[in-house]
């Protein structure tokens, strides 16, 4: 039988993961070599509306069984159980791998992006659901303070909200300090498996935002490249120096958010629609990770995208301005409102 172009990723020794926690999609993406998924309130409210007949009655539950909780605690609760089934899912993938791979990444609440001791208080919380849990945490002032105290209690991270090669970096080093507490307290790191998540797509829409805004005269395909070259110049990075976490890319736009990173040591976190599609395609599946992006390509993108040039230097943005920075405040702004739809659900079945 042949292979699927997935499978034939995984061979070159890259992960990939499903960019969902539906449980439909994931054992079916567990079954094509998936040894990973993601979460957060937008990626569960759309797993629990795909699935009503399933979930409904599962909240009319929650409410009942908690007379006093609040919507949102409803809502948690119900995320919880809609892990727990996930990381079932994944669950002969840890033990497989002695607990390398097969977590599943839960998101803290994004509303806590300013506060990171709320931040580590709910991930001690989540981490508890299963024991392959990673908690996703966004790169900005206080989740770089959370990735560290969390990682020095043994707590696998994902760092999320990023976009940039300083983003990475900084994730990076809050990591390995974190690491060093680790093993100063005695904390076995073995089974301690960072992520550092680069949202290669998101930083493609900004910069064509800024086409129509600044009426750049570039052609628009340029911006198609921008994250994959910033993943790329951190993937460099970060194996130069040791980095410990493990780069992972998504929030897909394109195949090349795929193909261009196939032969490298990474994680790639890809959406159920995409790696369907990306399976009946007649793209190759050949190691691209190592190949330089087109000068002139990198040069365009250089000389008319001012955020590009800050996502792209190590140095381009201070870690005060990550939050500040187009991509986090659209991403920071679409998890806030998708995590209000995730508790409306849980408001309607309250009130009815």
């Amino acid at each position: 039988m042949n292979k699927t172009k997935m499978q034939l990723t995984s061979e070159f020794g890259t992960d990939w993961w499903n960019d969902s926690n539906d449980h439909s999609e994931l054992q079916h993406a567990v079954n094509e070599g998936a040894v990973g998924a993601t979460s957060n309130p937008v990626i569960t409210k759309a797993s629990v509306a795909a699935h009503p007949d399933v979930w409904l009655p599962v909240i009319d539950r929650l409410i009942e069984e908690n007379p006093t909780s609040t919507e949102d605690e409803i809502a948690w609760l119900l995320g919880d159980q809609v892990g727990e089934r996930a990381a079932k899912i994944l669950e002969p993938v840890y033990e497989k791998t002695n607990g390398q791979k097969g977590k599943l990444s839960l998101q803290v609440n994004p509303k806590y992006y300013r506060n990171a001791d709320r931040m580590v208080t709910q991930a001690a919380q989540l981490a508890r659901i299963a024991p392959n849990i990673a908690i996703k945490c966004p790169v900005v002032t206080a989740g770089i303070k959370a990735i560290e105290d969390l990682t020095a209690k043994g707590i696998s991270i994902n760092a999320t909200v990023s976009f940039s090669v300083p983003q990475a970096v900084a994730a990076a080093e809050a990591v390995e300090r974190g690491l060093r507490k680790a093993e100063e307290s005695g904390i076995n790191t073995d089974s301690i498996t960072p992520y550092i998540t680069i949202m290669v797509g998101r930083i493609d829409d900004h910069l064509r935002r800024e086409i129509g805004r600044e009426k750049i005269m570039v052609d628009p395909g340029v911006t198609h490249w921008a994250g994959v070259a910033i993943f790329k110049k951190a993937y460099r990075i970060f194996k130069e120096r040791g980095y410990r976490g493990k780069l992972l890319s998504a929030a897909f736009r394109c195949h090349m958010h795929w193909s261009e990173f196939i032969g490298g040591d990474v994680i790639i976190s890809i959406p159920y629609y995409w790696w369907n599609q990306f399976n009946a395609s007649s793209i190759e599946v050949i190691p691209r990770m190592d190949q330089e992006v087109p000068s002139e390509i990198l040069s365009q993108l250089e000389d008319n995208f001012e955020d590009f040039r800050r996502a792209y230097d190590e140095k381009g943005l201070t870690i005060e301005e990550f939050v500040r920075f187009d991509s986090s405040v659209n991403t920071l702004n679409g998890f806030l409102q998708g995590y209000d739809e995730f508790v409306a659900i849980v408001r309607k079945q309250m009130v009815k």
